[in-house]
């Protein structure tokens, strides 16, 4: 929490604007990058040389050879021409450089601004915490990747979620930077922040589970609503001899793991759209017109994000829909975001 009077800038607002946008769009990358099963295309990760594709037919092949002896190309597609492979080349390559164009544009702007002494030092802390999460978060990326170049065709789904949870963290702290250098604090006497709390705690276990869902692909093996095929509780469930670990790290060869992580997604989403609907009325007369803006803005999205998944899941026919699915993560994530932002609205100080 801020502890001076020190004036930003409108150039470091927009700023640190940008970049809370930039790693949303990251987040959004991997998102797609996922769903077209591009992830292991690029077997390896060059920081500097990576930064240029392949430029001639000799590189491509050579590119192409490489992920020949992948997994993923001897287990699901073998019978893939260079075209297709320049395909999930492409955006494992967007993905990548949009992480470098990211740091670029923080890191420059970064040094300029301590340089001219334009950053007090409680921002450059929460900034460099950003930074270091973004590498936490880089280096998770790449051994996620590095799981699914060896005897598996996809990466771990457990890796895959720690991944993800450290691109949701990294942006909780920009929220949280950006919420403090724009002063958001309420005049009013604040209200009891008890229940955005519990949903936001909810949420954030909720997003594990979403990770989890993506690795495990577990939304293709239930594609029915409201049922879970034909049934509310899958009976693999019920059956205690199959909660044991084993069912847990091998999820890839029985239903067990997949039918648990979509079931509890889909019970927690009932319970954050009654907690998101309580807090609505009991919060939207009390506050100011700033917070009571988060406030609506939490309440559409729970909306919109429970619609999107309920499309999302009847419309998987062997596949998750790209559009649908990336439309999913976007209203999941920015609905953490505004519960975040509405939660440091009601502060009483900054």
């Amino acid at each position: 929490m801020l502890k001076n009077n020190f004036k930003y800038s409108k150039t470091i607002r927009n700023w640190l604007l940008v970049g809370l946008i930039m790693l949303i769009g990251q987040v959004i990358l991997g998102g797609i990058t996922r769903l077209t099963g591009s992830g292991l295309s690029i077997t390896r990760w060059d920081i500097i040389t990576g930064v240029i594709p392949p430029l001639n037919p000799e590189q491509w092949l050579k590119a192409f050879e490489l992920y020949k002896e992948t997994p993923q190309f001897h287990k699901l597609n073998s019978t893939f021409t260079i075209r297709e492979f320049k395909f999930i080349y492409f955006w494992e390559y967007f993905h990548r450089l949009w992480v470098r164009s990211l740091g670029f544009i923080f890191l420059i702007p970064f040094i300029f601004f301590v340089v001219k002494k334009q950053l007090d030092f409680y921002l450059i802390k929460r900034l460099g915490l950003v930074i270091l999460l973004t590498v936490l978060t880089a280096s998770a990326g790449w051994i996620m990747v590095q799981s699914g170049l060896v005897n598996r065709p996809w990466v771990n789904a457990y890796k895959l979620t720690i991944h993800f949870i450290l691109a949701v963290l990294v942006i909780t702290a920009m929220v949280k930077t950006v919420a403090d250098v724009y002063r958001f604090k309420s005049l009013k006497t604040v209200v009891s922040n008890k229940i955005i709390l519990i949903t936001l705690g909810i949420t954030f276990i909720q997003l594990i589970f979403a990770g989890l869902m993506s690795g495990m692909k577990a939304g293709l093996y239930y594609p029915s609503w409201p049922d879970m095929n034909g049934e509310f509780i899958p009976s693999v469930l019920l059956s205690s001899s199959n909660w044991n670990w084993n069912n847990f790290i091998n999820y890839d060869t029985y239903l067990f793991a997949p039918a648990f992580i979509q079931f509890t997604h889909r019970m927690l989403a009932y319970i954050l759209v009654f907690l998101t609907i309580y807090m609505y009325f009991k919060l939207k007369d009390k506050i100011e017109i700033t917070s009571k803006k988060w406030l609506n803005f939490t309440f559409v999205l729970v909306v919109v994000q429970v619609v999107l998944g309920i499309f999302t899941v009847l419309n998987v026919h062997g596949k998750i829909p790209l559009f649908l699915g990336v439309t999913h993560q976007l209203v999941g994530l920015l609905y953490f975001m505004s519960l975040l932002f509405l939660h440091y609205s009601l502060r009483k100080k900054v």
